[in-house]
């Protein structure tokens, strides 16, 4: 969980179009954009925004919370049509716990997405 993440990108357009299809899944919208970046939603909590750099910033690991198993699918589905590369199909990683269903991509500027469910299949979500 968190209430902003915010890194540069060396190609703006790229990610941002990137981030919009591949977290559609889950309702990612633009909040506001303007000369700092883009700021992106889904829920009015938390928040993506990215900016424009020349700088080359450190791989980053992004995990978003979905609601059930299916934004997982639909997830991967979106982002590897958005042109991230594969990095873990959508199934279950019990070496974390038992229900941890996640998929994977590396991003346009090799950022590991990631969006996981952490209940079992049929169990309704329950944001705390």
């Amino acid at each position: 969980m968190f209430d902003h993440v915010v890194f540069g990108v060396s190609d703006y357009a790229a990610s941002k179009a990137f981030f919009l299809k591949a977290l559609e899944p889950i309702g990612l919208i633009v909040v506001q954009e303007g000369a700092h970046g883009i700021e992106m939603s889904a829920d009015d909590k938390t928040s993506l925004c990215l900016f424009q750099t020349d700088e080359k910033p450190a791989r980053l690991h992004l995990a978003f919370v979905a609601q059930n198993r299916q934004q997982v699918d639909a997830f991967h589905r979106a982002a590897l049509a958005a042109g991230g590369t594969d990095h873990g199909a959508p199934g279950l990683r019990p070496h974390y716990h038992a229900h941890y269903y996640a998929a994977f991509v590396i991003g346009p500027d090799g950022h590991n997405i990631e969006m996981v469910c952490h209940h079992p299949e049929g169990q309704p979500f329950q944001h705390s």
